[in-house]
């Protein structure tokens, strides 16, 4: 991920047909945000009004105050502190989250405009004030937590803090740590083979990222399994779900002989392989095999009755890992098909103590796993049984609280005082 999470969802991603010169000056811009092509550019993201200005992350009276932030990807930093306030009561959480434009922000108990945070340099200074009032901040995916104000640079940032007394861990998750030479070299199937994904940024991007984590000696942690290959020094904090939403009543079990209703939601088409696998299944469908439907655009909280109506769920078939997305499907009661790598399914294994209920297929594989469940509703049903319990076991929260607290969160030991005036 470029060194700014929202300027990396904004950029296109499809830039191998651009001239030379236009992704030179692209990458320039991206890499020295401070310079005058770079503030020019944040000036086209918004000029904010004093009397729209938002308010600032709060602290609570709690024991110890943690902070996540500023993405919330997937909704994760409001899962994960939910999973702290359970395990610990005594603790007081908040969650801080840039408003992206195009509807990628989850709710946060802080959203900030994109036009506030990259350019209103009085929001800014107030959120670093109020930021190290909290004992503890875990800073997700190298992003700055006030905006400009430090030269977007994430190592001074997580500097400054450490000095306040503030105990920092950082959170990677996903793209701003995966090397893209790496992870083609051990996925066959890896979107950094394909000629349509510029991954020339990424490559020094994800290894500037990697090198700075290193440098800033904090707690290290990452959200899918599969990232522990680029940064084996971190801790696997699992993506959280909230079960008891999936579990919404579904329809009755497909009768025998009916089509396989097979649904895909890709966030990302490139990166899900969704061009490798729906020629064949526009095909099975036409066969009356399948009945499938690609799913997009389709608001979150319309999701679970979504996956209600759906048999199997297909992941994601060239990353060779699972997140928030097939968690959500498995919670569900619904068969998960996609591409695990072997290394992510045996750190499963070793550290969850069960399998991971994903049924495995390659683009490659993909038709003949899809006639095999066709002709096997006893599949279906293991799939009813398994995803749930796994989503439970490793998936509801508890694993990831227990995970940031052994590696981090030490109560009565890391906190400070808050000073009068501060």
């Amino acid at each position: 991920m470029a060194r700014s999470a929202l300027l990396a969802r904004l950029l296109p991603q499809r830039r191998n047909d651009y001239p030379r010169w236009l992704n030179a000056v692209i990458d320039f811009v991206a890499d020295h945000p401070m310079s005058i092509p770079g503030r020019i550019a944040a000036l086209r993201l918004g000029i904010p009004r004093a009397k729209d200005r938002p308010g600032v992350s709060v602290p609570g009276t709690g024991d110890p105050r943690v902070l996540i932030a500023p993405v919330n990807y997937s909704n994760q930093s409001t899962e994960w502190t939910r999973a702290v306030r359970e395990a610990l009561p005594s603790a007081s959480t908040a969650t801080m989250a840039i408003d992206v434009p195009g509807g990628f922000a989850f709710p946060s108990d802080l959203v900030v405009p994109v036009a506030t945070y990259h350019n209103d340099r009085g929001w800014q200074r107030a959120q670093r004030d109020a930021v190290r009032r909290f004992s503890h901040v875990l800073v997700e995916a190298e992003e700055p937590l006030f905006g400009r104000l430090m030269g977007r640079d994430f190592a001074r940032e997580i500097a400054w803090l450490s000095a306040a007394g503030v105990d920092t861990a950082c959170m990677a998750h996903g793209t701003d740590i995966r090397v893209p030479s790496a992870h083609a070299e051990r996925e066959p199937w890896s979107p950094y083979t394909d000629p349509d994904l510029y991954s020339r940024r990424l490559e020094r991007v994800t290894r500037r990222n990697i090198a700075m984590l290193r440098a800033s000696r904090r707690p290290l942690f990452v959200s899918t399994p599969d990232l522990l290959l680029d940064l084996p020094e971190a801790a696997w904090c699992p993506v959280v779900v909230d079960a008891r939403r999936w579990a919404v009543a579904a329809p009755e079990r497909r009768p025998a002989g009916a089509r396989l209703r097979v649904i895909h939601a890709p966030s990302v088409s490139l990166i899900k392989g969704t061009q490798l696998i729906e020629p064949m299944l526009r095909r099975l469908e036409a066969e009356g095999v399948i009945e499938y439907r690609e799913v997009r655009g389709v608001p979150s909280a319309e999701m679970p009755e979504v996956y209600a109506s759906a048999d199997v769920v297909l992941d994601q078939f060239r990353l060779g890992s699972y997140g928030v997305a097939a968690c959500e499907a498995m919670a569900a009661g619904k068969l998960v098909i996609g591409h695990i790598a072997p290394q992510v399914r045996e750190r499963v294994r070793e550290d969850a103590g069960l399998d991971l209920p994903i049924v495995e297929a390659t683009p490659d594989t993909l038709e003949a796993v899809l006639r095999d469940v066709a002709k096997d509703p006893a599949a279906l049903a293991r799939a009813g049984a398994e995803g749930p319990e796994f989503v439970q076991r490793w998936h509801s929260g508890a694993e990831s609280a227990a995970v940031l607290m052994r590696h981090w969160i030490e109560p009565g030991t890391t906190d400070r005082p808050v000073q009068e005036g501060e």
